[in-house]
């Protein structure tokens, strides 16, 4: 086997084996690592011990805000699940005194990247736990033969503006200039010309 081969073959199983130990370590049971800050589109499954009519799913709503039974609307977003906990508690224990509320990440939906353009399967990909693009490129199942794959961009909205960042993968592939294997924020798009 040609050297060529034999290090492409290998690089893609290195990252086939990163792609399944994501996905075992955040994606069979919904659950999401420490830290992870909650946004518009997840939905939580919020229940009082002993308060059987108090528990149900509530969807966080596009203005960051979710609304509970007894504790009225509590700003979610940008929270991590133990203070949404807290918060909602302590609105809860106005009413009852004792109470012992949990609140857990039912589907995470909220945060997600994109990936378009020439890649064999375009969409949208939840981002878990930390994605860098190369990982996003390998859940979309890489980029076609026809792809300008050293002309990638990330769009990445800050504010009310659009920011283009330039990905070069032939660079990043061959170990170079790896500082534009940047981190993916909640809402990024990966454009594979």
């Amino acid at each position: 086997m040609p050297r060529d081969r034999y290090l492409k073959s290998k690089r893609i199983l290195a990252l086939l084996l990163l792609v399944l130990g994501f996905e075992s370590a955040f994606g069979a049971d919904n659950a999401v690592p420490d830290g992870y800050l909650l946004r518009a589109g997840d939905t939580l499954l919020i229940s009082v011990w002993k308060e059987t009519e108090l528990q149900g799913d509530v969807l966080i709503r596009p203005d960051g805000g979710i609304s509970f039974a007894l504790a009225g609307d509590v700003h979610a977003a940008g929270h991590t699940v133990s203070e949404v906990t807290v918060m909602v508690q302590k609105k809860v224990r106005e009413f009852i005194p004792d109470a012992v509320v949990t609140v857990s990440v039912k589907t995470a939906l909220g945060n997600q990247v994109f990936v378009i353009g020439k890649v064999n399967k375009p969409g949208n990909f939840l981002l878990t736990g930390p994605m860098d693009v190369m990982q996003a490129l390998s859940l979309a199942g890489g980029a076609t033969p026809f792809a300008s794959t050293n002309s990638i961009r990330v769009l990445r909205r800050t504010g009310d503006r659009l920011v283009s960042i330039p990905f070069k993968y032939g660079q990043v592939s061959h170990g170079k200039k790896l500082d534009q294997n940047i981190l993916l924020q909640s809402g990024d798009t990966v454009v594979v010309p």
